[in-house]
């Protein structure tokens, strides 16, 4: 915030002091300072309603964690979600619910920091000539991942083995997974260098039974009602208290991420 910009933030007769909310900043990251600033501000005015509101009601605990929850358990009340919700949850999205895709994968990485332009260029054109060799005799697949990659899988012929998503860094697994089986047409470029790749096997996801998933619905279920039952109680909260100084929207509160 730019020097005389400050506009006094109050939650009640408590005035937050501008220096515990640019002390706050440091866990808000945004792009630009005034979002970082709104985020930093709102969290403690959350914190700020939350103690205040702990103290009407004379609730008292050893920390501040301990504190809101002994204050939320017994000022917010979120019923469970029914049988019938969860059902219905699992037949509106069963695209969701089915086991892993599989990928059996094999690569040459021929390795080029991110910032040697002169590296990244000579083994460009070291994974065409390979790559040029492989569609030629796909059998060398072994030979050559042993005698030019770079990745310990070399030891395996470039086997990387079964791969769900995750396993692998994001960059590599965005283009690696839309390919079809078998030597894919073009290297593979990642901050790593380059990827000869060449998809082994692809196995497709199974649907998975509702027994199977109905303790995992039935808790995300209960985590957004308690999240929208938080953001309003917390909304409410700063109505009857009164905030000032910002727009306080209590979504934006970590608390209620």
């Amino acid at each position: 915030m730019e020097v005389g910009t400050y506009t006094p933030v109050r939650v009640g007769a408590q005035v937050l002091a501008e220096e515990a909310i640019a002390e706050e900043l440091q866990y808000h990251p945004a792009a630009q300072l005034d979002e970082a600033w709104q985020a930093a501000a709102t969290s403690l005015v959350v914190k700020t309603l939350l103690e205040q509101r702990a103290a009407q009601l004379g609730i008292e605990a050893a920390s501040e964690e301990e504190r809101t929850a002994l204050l939320l358990e017994r000022e917010l009340q979120v019923p469970d979600p029914t049988e019938a919700q969860c059902l219905h949850y699992f037949q509106s999205n069963r695209q969701r619910f089915q086991t892993p895709v599989l990928l059996a994968v094999s690569h040459i990485l021929l390795p080029a920091a991110p910032d040697d332009v002169q590296q990244r260029d000579q083994q460009r054109i070291l994974a065409t000539q390979l790559l040029r060799q492989l569609q030629a005799d796909a059998d060398s697949f072994t030979a050559l991942a042993q005698q030019y990659s770079a990745c310990p899988s070399s030891g395996q012929g470039g086997s990387l083995g079964q791969l769900s998503k995750g396993q692998t860094v994001e960059e590599f697994e965005r283009q690696v997974w839309r390919l079809p089986v078998g030597l894919a047409e073009q290297p593979v470029e990642t901050r790593f260098g380059f990827h000869l790749v060449r998809v082994d096997q692809r196995v497709e996801g199974e649907p998975l039974e509702y027994e199977h998933v109905a303790t995992r619905i039935r808790q995300y279920l209960h985590e957004q009602v308690t999240r929208r039952a938080l953001s309003q109680y917390l909304q409410v909260l700063g109505a009857e208290i009164g905030v000032e100084g910002i727009a306080f929207n209590a979504a934006g509160s970590p608390l209620v991420q």
